[in-house]
């Protein structure tokens, strides 16, 4: 087999050399299509986030290292910041910096290795968001009393859907429920997630009253913690703390705590207990109805009971027998004095006819008749006089007004207006007697002995 080295010492032609931006963009090519996803184990290193939002770091692992950059378009995708120390699993494809002739990586994913890695991922997240106090206790929402229609974001496959659906159907007969599915563990599990909560508000802006979501849970069972690192992303975090509709948070077992725990508005040990907290105020009011009407019952027998006692403390009483005694008392004493009545009327009904007796005796015709005809004729006689009294007096009350009305007719303003003056007053009505009173352009008011004239003064002269 013949070197390719000496083959090339014998070409007849002489072949053109390639330029280094040539050699860089066709290795660049080779590399990117041999290493187009890899994934890639190590130390992270000289880690710089830059104000572009682009990440630069580099990978080791003892021996060797490799440079790696992550770029504004992925890394928010990555759940927690790295950091120099942090055992990481990058999955990216090689390529090449043809400026400088430098391979290096370009990362897609990154996740840390191991439980201790996880756990500072985990705390990084929490300090954070517990600096912007978005766990804080005066922003949670309170869960409506009562609610009606429940919304779950979970795996339509897992456990947890069915552990909430046989709580809810076997303690409740007016909640319903609405499943919005969604994968809950792996890469793109919590982008998934936190997409079904502003779906489920973005339905409740358009739906009508009776078909709104009330609350909803949002959670998974039980698993490893890297099983349940999708509820520990930070934008999940921020849509379940802006979120419209009240969120019940149900992720794992008790033991097991995220940050969606931490930033819900309230938080249960798994997805039955999430069950129960929505189906405990159909029991209350349950309850409460039951035991009211227990206490109704025995209120109305004990009312019963008194009633009956006192009934039959009254059929005792000595009212009872006395009262009848005292009716007849009564009636003999009105007889009594109906009878003393009638005596005493009929007494005075003989006197008065004997005095009216006596009365007619004393009077006469004849002399009924002369005092009479006297009385009438002195009664015409002070008729007359009367008469000439009020007629004379009646004369002079006229005279003496006739008198009075032309002292006043002669002192009144109206008289003298009716000779031709007039009297001229302000806006205000106050009557005007100097030129200094008015200036110029003001309205004024001429009063005439028939009616008012209305007057603007356009220039005023003084005497």
């Amino acid at each position: 087999m013949k070197s390719k080295l000496l083959e090339s010492l014998f070409d007849e032609q002489e072949r053109r050399p390639l330029s280094v931006s040539e050699i860089n963009s066709q290795v660049k090519g080779a590399i990117e299509k041999a290493f187009a996803s890899v994934w890639v184990e190590g130390e992270i290193v000289n880690f710089v986030a830059a104000n572009s939002g682009h990440w630069y770091f580099t990978l080791h692992d003892g021996d060797s290292q490799l440079k790696a950059a992550c770029y504004r378009g992925s890394n928010w995708r990555i759940r927690f910041q790295p950091f120099d120390g942090l055992q990481v699993r990058v999955r990216g494809k090689l390529s090449v910096y043809e400026p400088k002739g430098e391979y290096q990586m370009l990362v897609e994913s990154l996740e840390p290795v191991g439980e201790g890695a996880l756990k500072v991922a985990f705390e990084q997240i929490k300090l954070k968001l517990g600096k912007e106090r978005l766990f804080d206790e005066e922003l949670k929402r309170p869960l409506p009393f009562f609610p009606r229609r429940v919304g779950v974001v979970t795996s339509p496959n897992g456990a947890a859907f069915h552990d909430i659906l046989n709580v809810l159907s076997r303690r409740t007969r007016s909640v319903s429920l609405v499943l919005i599915p969604t994968r809950v563990q792996g890469e793109m599990a919590g982008e998934e997630i936190r997409q079904a909560i502003l779906l489920a508000n973005e339905f409740n802006k358009n739906a009508p009253e009776k078909e709104k979501i009330d609350v909803l849970i949002v959670g998974r069972g039980g698993g490893s913690a890297e099983d349940l690192w999708a509820f520990n992303e930070e934008r999940l975090a921020r849509s379940i703390r802006a979120s419209l509709i009240p969120i019940i948070s149900a992720v794992g077992h008790e033991i097991d705590f995220t940050i969606a725990d931490f930033v819900a508005d309230r938080r249960a040990p798994t997805p039955s207990a999430a069950a129960e907290i929505v189906a405990q105020s159909e029991d209350q009011i349950e309850a409460f109805v039951a035991g009211r009407t227990q206490d109704l019952f025995q209120l109305i027998g004990y009312k019963l009971l008194q009633s009956r006692a006192d009934l039959q403390e009254l059929a005792l009483a000595p009212v009872f027998t006395q009262f009848p005694q005292r009716i007849k008392d009564w009636r003999a004493a009105t007889e009594d004095l109906s009878a003393r009545l009638q005596d005493a009327l009929t007494e005075k009904l003989r006197r008065a006819e004997n005095l009216l007796d006596a009365v007619k005796n004393r009077l006469s015709p004849l002399k009924l008749a002369s005092n009479v005809s006297a009385k009438k004729t002195r009664l015409a006689i002070l008729r007359e006089r009367q008469n000439a009294a009020v007629k004379k007096l009646i004369d002079a009350k006229d005279e003496r007004l006739k008198i009075e009305m032309a002292s006043l007719d002669a002192l009144s303003p109206l008289a003298v207006l009716g000779r031709g003056y007039s009297m001229t007053q302000n806006e205000k009505g106050e009557i005007i007697t100097s030129v200094r009173q008015i200036k110029q352009n003001a309205d004024v008011q001429i009063r005439l002995s028939d009616g008012k004239l209305k007057a603007k003064v356009f220039e005023t002269e003084k005497d």
